[in-house]
């Protein structure tokens, strides 16, 4: 299939001088992190950077917020405290190594300038910042059948072809500059088309990474030797919490498969995490100091994405959804995490103050992504299932992925991704989500593009009157709870005190119990 529009990647010999130094530094860099009184004063200083920028930034910075100033360098330091613990705790294999050195370190650093000049380009010629990176789910099957999936899949091999998976991936690093890929599913490790699975399309595209989300199930011995042969692969795997939850949840048997995937993938010396699910039965233990401590600690984890279950896919069901009251738990307890222990933990609903906001339909500002399923169907985000086009028409028709984002439903959810921020004067940072915190907003955008639901479970979920009566009700819960917080600890900088946080848990709680008696 013929590229279009496709950029000239940058040439090794542009910057010949900088790049042999950068080559030799990676040759020798395992040598260099033997070293860990190098290693220490390195992070020492890199620590100091940061708290220092705070503090300056604090006194010159009249348009951010101070709380947000502070999550933003929390959550900087917790990343830094990352590569600390992979290079000190960890063996990392070689090709590890290499390709985090040579995509962060080179790529990210040294040819910064030419991704600056694409992405001044790409503003001027559409209005936005580049796109961070895409989410592709480019299979439907899986071998669990986990309650409440957001893919709802099952053991259909319904798959994307090779052939488009393979040009997004090529379109994603030519046209946005972006070495990054996501993908989920269904399984990706179910993949397979014209011969090819994901790890082909890793070993394809050397100079990207890709994070992928898995229930880990399929990781076997020979499966992780080759992650860590490649290393430009960060497998997630999934957890709702201890053996109980998740084996409820997953399928009997399938914590103690993801905890022989994680001694696996730390034996090959791949970088991996934990991908947490966080609903209304589990949201206290998935992010308990125990469980996330056993994580990092015994199990060795880099990262945790935390996932508040939202009602689409199998059996879609409010029922599922964390209360309000759990949720502003959650913001507290993740961001203790961040802050005090320094762990890479990231909550996509509670953590918009440090991506300014959300990140859907190719973000508004400081990056963002769209999302594209095993038929082709673009929505703005893997939990926003409704679609204008479809990647595979668009590709008929000799456009590309530029074309896509100029979608008037993505252009639109952007415009009001920026508008909403605007008219809160940025508090919407701590509920960003449209088809969770602003439901309302959401449906009409829907209808006024008339986007496509890609399921029948997305279908009945717009035309369920019950369920836009339970999501308006339920944001403006939550919105009482967060103009409380955002007032305190965002714009006057103080933090709130333990038995503060339960009053304001417990008010709201009265509240709601005296709503329903009414």
């Amino acid at each position: 299939m013929t590229k279009t529009i496709a950029a000239q990647r940058p040439s090794p010999e542009s910057s010949d001088g900088l790049n042999y130094l950068l080559n030799g530094a990676i040759s020798i860099g395992p040598k260099i992190a033997q070293n860990h009184a190098f290693v220490k004063m390195a992070m020492s200083l890199a620590e100091n950077w940061f708290v220092k920028g705070n503090k300056e930034r604090h006194k010159t910075d009249t348009v951010t917020s101070p709380g947000v100033m502070d999550d933003e360098t929390a959550m900087s330091l917790a990343i830094l405290n990352t590569f600390n613990h992979l290079l000190i705790d960890r063996k990392l294999s070689e090709a590890t190594f290499r390709k985090a050195s040579e995509i962060l370190a080179r790529d990210l650093f040294v040819m910064k300038s030419q991704l600056v000049e694409k992405s001044v380009s790409f503003r001027e010629q559409f209005g936005f910042d580049i796109p961070s990176f895409i989410l592709v789910s480019p299979t439907k099957a899986c071998n669990l059948r986990c309650t409440g999936c957001y893919a709802d899949s099952d053991d259909n091999v319904k798959a994307l072809d090779w052939s488009v998976v393979d040009r997004v991936a090529d379109e994603v690093h030519d046209l946005w500059g972006s070495q990054f890929m996501v993908i989920s599913g269904g399984e990706p490790l179910a993949y397979r088309s014209q011969g090819k699975t994901i790890l082909d399309l890793a070993e394809k595209h050397q100079d990207m990474y890709f994070m992928f989300y898995t229930n880990g199930t399929l990781i076997s011995e020979a499966i992780a030797q080759r992650m860590s042969d490649l290393g430009n692969i960060i497998p997630m795997i999934s957890l709702e919490g201890w053996r109980e939850k998740t084996d409820a949840r997953r399928g009997d048997g399938v914590f103690d498969k993801v905890m022989s995937a994680f001694d696996r993938l730390y034996d090959a010396g791949v970088i991996y995490g934990a991908s947490l699910t966080a609903t209304r039965g589990n949201a206290e233990e998935v992010l308990s100091d125990e469980f996330v401590d056993f994580l990092f600690n015994e199990k060795h984890i880099s990262i945790g994405w935390i996932f508040q279950y939202l009602p689409i896919g199998r059996a879609y069901t409010l029922d599922l959804m964390v209360t309000p009251q759990q949720r502003l738990w959650m913001w507290n307890q993740a961001w203790k995490l961040v802050h005090e222990k320094r762990y890479f933990v990231a909550d996509f609903w509670n953590h918009g103050t440090v991506v300014d906001g959300c990140l859907s339909a190719g973000g508004h500002g400081r990056g963002g992504y769209l999302y594209i399923d095993w038929n082709g169907n673009v929505t703005p985000c893997v939990f926003v299932p409704y679609s204008p086009v479809n990647v595979k028409d668009v590709y008929a028709r000799g456009r590309n992925l530029n074309d896509i984002f100029c979608e008037p439903f993505f252009a639109d959810m952007r415009r009001w991704q920026m508008q909403i921020k605007s008219e809160t004067n940025g508090k919407n940072l701590l509920n960003p989500c449209p088809i969770r915190d602003h439901n309302a907003d959401l449906r009409q955008l829907i209808r006024k593009h008339e986007a496509d639901p890609i399921d029948k479970n997305a279908f009945g979920a717009i035309q369920d009157l019950n369920f836009a009566e339970g999501m308006d009700r339920y944001d403006a819960e939550y919105q009482q709870l967060v103009d409380r917080v955002w007032e305190r600890v965002y714009v006057q900088n103080e933090p709130l005190k333990p038995e503060e946080l339960q009053a304001i848990i417990r008010s709201a709680s009265e509240q709601e119990v005296g709503h329903v008696a009414d």
